[in-house]
């Protein structure tokens, strides 16, 4: 698939898609076989346990609000203007420990099976399941003693 050009709208996703994944909304941005561009709104409190993309590298573009993260086994913070680099095999997760709302752009490369991925979780709520799902989508999340 290649990239189609044009703009996607800020607060809509790409062909007016969105998924709900375990209450976070995500709007996909930018679908081609290179790559895969989304949007994430995290409340308080909502988070994307460790795990790691095997044959991907993963970026985040904080927009509004910050985000903590574990990034290869250590806390760091991401504030919005800043650009995380979590490249293949390295673990790392995302967590809105703040007290408002957090929007950021998030992009692999190359895009893998991450769309058919959230296609699957889009409204899943069984955590065993999930787990599942994604280790079948190239996505490994570690023991939850890795969020700590």
């Amino acid at each position: 698939m290649e990239l189609e050009k044009g703009i996607t709208q800020n607060g809509s996703g790409y062909q007016g898609v969105s998924w709900n994944i375990l209450g976070q909304v995500y709007y996909p941005k930018a679908v081609c076989a290179d790559t895969f561009a989304f949007e994430t709104n995290s409340d308080p409190g909502q988070f994307v346990p460790v795990h790691i993309h095997p044959n991907q590298d993963e970026f985040i573009l904080v927009q509004e609000g910050e985000l903590d993260l574990k990034l290869d086994g250590q806390w760091t913070k991401a504030k919005a203007g800043d650009l995380v680099r979590m490249p293949r095999g390295v673990p790392h997760g995302y967590f809105n420990k703040s007290d408002k709302p957090c929007r950021a752009l998030f992009w692999v490369a190359p895009a893998g099976k991450l769309e058919q991925l959230f296609i699957g979780l889009d409204q899943m709520t069984d955590v065993d399941a999930i787990v599942k799902l994604s280790a079948e989508h190239e996505v490994d999340f570690l023991p939850p003693s890795a969020n700590d």
